[in-house]
């Protein structure tokens, strides 16, 4: 059986149609601003959350899924954030079309007994595809509702047996100049970095995505292997991913590594925190045809609606400061 086989579920399973967007982000004509009080949180580690109790497993199966409109797949495979592929929205579903699917691997390694570089049917194999329909809220202010395809990132990373140092876990996305166009120009550190800490990346709800609406995913929506953690802004779901690494210390990422005090490490749907230039207390919905810019406003609910689900990841944080 094909991977394109593997990853694609029966009519009868697929969901309407829908779609998704991602991140954007301003900041490649954008100066440096000054760094503000909570930057000096960016070299430091946050506090270990104190002791809560977990989601119930009746609490996770209640947030796989979601009775909200989706949103279309034209909007999904046709406005998209990866600036790899250019800042406009339509420019990664023009350019895309470049990047090459097949082979591809992905190098696994750092704190862990089994380290190696394995192709994606590799990685993948044995594990069932599971459709999880999720919100996905922009930092941008907009947000989505996806059916997406894929297998629990917890039971890939089992596999390479990570180590008790293995504190937070660091993804990389491809970076080609001749598949990547936007990579000419340093609108961020190239390649585009992001983690996630441990108990995190192994939270039920966090997501190896290979598809969605039932189908494989497409270039513009960073095939063939995205991350999709859904209570957190979307430029934590990192897309055509071809490195993990199992680390210690909390790894730099690409967005707050450039701005620190406008994204956090932590990135959580928070509608008490404001981005420094605009508020997170609202959202744009965009469901079905009509006008993106105009969409829908709808309150933004902390952890974006996942809060039953990961609330206990923070417990005893500070969201304010570690945001």
């Amino acid at each position: 059986m094909s991977l394109r086989q593997a990853f694609t579920l029966p009519a009868s399973q697929i969901t309407d149609e829908a779609v998704y967007r991602e991140r954007r982000r301003l900041l490649a004509a954008l100066a440096m601003s000054p760094a503000l009080g909570l930057a000096g949180c960016a070299g430091a580690e946050a506090p270990p959350p104190s002791a809560a109790r977990p989601a119930s497993p009746e609490q996770i199966k209640a947030g796989l899924r979601t009775n909200e409109p989706l949103t279309t797949y034209a909007d999904v495979t046709g406005y998209n954030n990866f600036y790899e592929f250019g800042t406009g929205k339509g420019d990664p579903s023009a350019a895309a079309k470049t990047l090459r699917l097949s082979p591809w691997t992905v190098a696994v390694g750092g704190e862990c007994a089994k380290p190696g570089k394995l192709s994606l049917e590799d990685l993948i194999k044995g594990l069932a595809p599971q459709e999880r329909v999720y919100r996905l809220r922009c930092v941008e202010g907009w947000s989505m509702v996806i059916p997406w395809l894929g297998v629990p990132l917890a039971d890939v990373l089992k596999r390479f047996e990570p180590s008790a140092k293995a504190k937070y876990v660091a993804f990389t996305t491809l970076a080609d100049r001749k598949q990547m166009p936007g990579i000419a120009y340093p609108s961020i550190s190239w390649p585009y970095r992001e983690g996630l800490r441990i108990d995190e990346a192994m939270h039920p709800l966090t997501l190896l995505a290979t598809g969605l609406y039932g189908k494989p995913l497409p270039q513009q929506n960073g095939a063939p292997l995205r991350l999709v953690v859904p209570w957190k802004y979307g430029f934590k779901s990192i897309k055509s991913i071809v490195a993990i690494t199992f680390v210690e210390r909390r790894p730099a990422t690409a967005w707050n590594s450039l701005q620190p005090d406008e994204y956090g490490f932590f990135s959580n749907v928070n509608p008490d925190v404001d981005h420094p230039r605009w508020s997170q207390k609202t959202e744009r919905r965009i469901a079905g045809s009509g006008s993106k810019l105009f969409a829908e406003r709808i309150p933004t609910r902390l952890f974006n609606g996942y809060g039953e689900q990961v609330a206990s990841l923070y417990a005893g944080m500070n969201l304010k400061t570690w945001f």
